[in-house]
């Protein structure tokens, strides 16, 4: 098999004005690059610190950033010296390559990362072995790259004592505390301060949409299960979201828009705040769903939003109950699933006491540790296990 050769720059030109580089590469593809951000992106000693760090100020000083000059260097990259300052930086040509902003294609709005997969009734559950991701770096890179896509993973096999929930976590992170604790029980108990302490079936829902930020991920170990009943469901609200905007664009961009008030309160504590069901970034891809009715409030908008509001709503709620996009499946003693919490919604079917203890143990954790641990394992590793 011949390698192919990663492409080099061959030519560079500048504008009349010194504000964009032009570049011209060995496959006859070109690019165009603006001097403020060649600048911004300049890795050499005087610019970023070891540890990568940035140790000046890109806007220090009056006068705007231009190009003086641009040639092909040694290597194929990019030689840049800068104006006012006549600072002079190499730009590697397989980074530069890779960022090429110029020629990334424009995602429409609504949509999300191309490496996130969406999922149906018709798919299944990633699953992997516990005895498997404790002990391997490269079969541990594969569990939490199947949860960046998916939102939603499978352990098996997991300890069946209590609180080692929180030692699956610490495989990859550390557990967010919240009033619920480090951990919490999932079992029918008397007094309940959540529906989900009882034996009754719950919706489909996301975790504390009443936080900012809401927790990011939820881990959920079956530790004893009911002898009938009390089936878990996986709900993906990005599958939904989407498929929302490509059947009723108006409901899609109305609760995108608008926030709706989400409330718990108990007896040490009082969580609340405002936010879209469907959140966005500012170029439109979508960050987060919240969509939990036993904890939304009525939403407190201008009149004549109200009643599109409750149709996009009604919509939305039909696309997430109505099965398309949901899997469901029984929990075992040394179960583990995962969830994206802001992206995957989670429920159970209802189960009778007699029928046995259902209990399972959750915990907390936070998305940014998993994606560094991740992105440690695959340099450790060498893979790519996307």
């Amino acid at each position: 098999m011949t390698k192919r050769t990663a492409p080099t720059i061959v030519d560079a030109a500048i504008s009349e004005d010194g504000a964009v580089v032009t570049t011209t590469w060995s496959d006859g593809a070109s690019s165009r690059f603006h001097s403020e951000w060649l600048r911004d992106g300049c890795t050499d000693e005087s610019s970023r610190h070891a540890n990568g760090q940035r140790v000046f100020n890109l806007f220090e000083g009056r006068e705007s950033v231009t190009v003086l000059a641009a040639t092909p260097a040694a290597g194929g990259g990019l030689r840049v010296v800068f104006s006012p300052s006549e600072h002079e930086s190499i730009f590697d040509a397989r980074w530069l390559r890779s960022n090429q902003y110029d020629r990334m294609p424009h995602l429409p709005p609504g949509w999300s990362s191309p490496e996130l997969r969406c999922w149906t009734a018709a798919d299944t559950i990633a699953t992997h072995q516990y005895e498997a991701v404790s002990g391997d770096d490269t079969a541990r890179a594969r569990w939490l790259d199947d949860q960046r896509v998916r939102g939603v993973t499978l352990l098996r096999g997991c300890p069946t004592r209590e609180n080692s929930v929180i030692e699956i976590a610490e495989l990859f992170g550390f557990v967010r505390e919240t009033n619920y604790g480090r951990l919490f029980d999932v079992k029918s108990v008397a007094d309940p301060i959540n529906l989900a302490y009882t034996a009754d079936g719950l919706k489909p829902h996301t975790d504390n949409p009443y936080r900012d930020p809401v927790p990011g991920l939820q881990l959920l170990h079956c530790i004893e299960a009911a002898g009938s009943g009390g089936e878990s469901q996986v709900v993906d609200g990005l599958g939904a979201a989407l498929r929302l905007k490509e059947v009723d664009a108006h409901a899609f961009d109305t609760l995108a828009r608008w926030p709706l008030r989400f409330e718990f309160r108990s007896a040490d504590a009082v969580l609340q705040t405002e936010a879209p069901m469907i959140e966005l970034s500012a170029d439109g891809e979508i960050t987060g769903i919240r969509f939990n009715d036993r904890s939304s409030q009525v939403p407190r908008l201008p009149f004549d939003v109200v009643s599109d509001f409750y149709a996009g709503y009604r919509k939305f709620s039909e696309l997430l109950y109505g099965g398309e996009f949901a899997i469901e499946f029984k929990l075992e003693p040394g179960d583990l699933f995962m969830v994206n919490n802001r992206r995957v919604l989670h429920g159970r079917k209802g189960y009778k006491l007699e029928s046995g203890t259902r209990h399972l143990q959750g915990c907390y954790a936070d998305l940014d540790t998993m994606h560094s641990t991740l992105a440690l394992l695959k340099q450790k590793t060498g893979s790519s296990p996307a």
